[in-house]
């Protein structure tokens, strides 16, 4: 059976969605100054409660699958299972978005330029303002284009909840894991996902290959 494909106008409605919301936190982090929110500083201060040795270093690892190599690898996997049998344009194509979505949130970053947590509390070393997170933001959109990319490949209900949830899960333990570690206030991490939503939702009717049926096994 095929999978259900979705109506013509749910992306760009979730994107703009995606955008009203990010516009809405950005406005209210800037108008208090740039302040940690009342559910930042709980958040962080219930994760620094619960610190161990154990969870540092599994959470370190965590983030480290969620930028540089492995995140740029991820984009061009599911460039290249979108593009099909043009695979290594896909595959281009997935990087080089990656890379503009980037530039993107860093121009954010700098304009923001909200400071991080203190840096007593780190447990892991960073540079850069802290919202939008850009771990946060580069694992959700590699984990938006590969579930997109392998959900038209996908004929079972089994199957195309893993192809959702596994990229959903990924990228939401790389969220938490800059929180846990400190680097990083919650709404940094929320404002990083809605800006993966609304970038890779504003794309995704441009990949028709996304939108076309598994093809017929032989």
């Amino acid at each position: 059976m095929m999978p259900p494909r979705p109506p013509a106008g749910v992306w760009p409605g979730l994107s703009l969605l995606a955008a009203a919301l990010c516009a809405a936190l950005l406005a209210v982090v800037i108008a208090g100054g740039n302040e940690p929110l009342a559910i930042d500083s709980a958040l962080h201060e219930w994760a620094l409660a619960h610190r161990t040795p154990g969870w540092d270093d599994a959470f370190t690892l965590v983030s480290e699958t969620g930028t540089r190599l492995p995140a740029t690898v991820g984009a061009m996997i599911a460039g290249a299972l979108a593009a099909g049998r043009h695979w290594w344009l896909g595959a281009v194509a997935g990087g080089a978005a990656l890379l503009l979505a980037q530039l993107l949130r860093y121009g954010l970053v700098v304009t923001i330029d909200r400071p991080r947590p203190p840096e007593a509390d780190w447990v892991t070393q960073v540079n850069n303002p802290a919202l939008p997170s850009g771990h946060a933001t580069t694992s959700a959109l590699v984990a938006i284009g590969l579930a997109a990319a392998l959900w038209p490949r996908c004929r079972r209900r089994l199957t195309r909840a893993l192809a959702v949830g596994l990229p959903a899960l990924w990228a939401t333990a790389i969220g938490l894991s800059r929180v846990y570690l400190g680097v990083h206030w919650p709404t940094d991490v929320l404002a990083g996902w809605l800006l993966a939503i609304t970038l890779t939702t504003a794309l995704l009717p441009l990949t028709p290959r996304l939108h076309s049926p598994p093809p017929t096994p032989t």
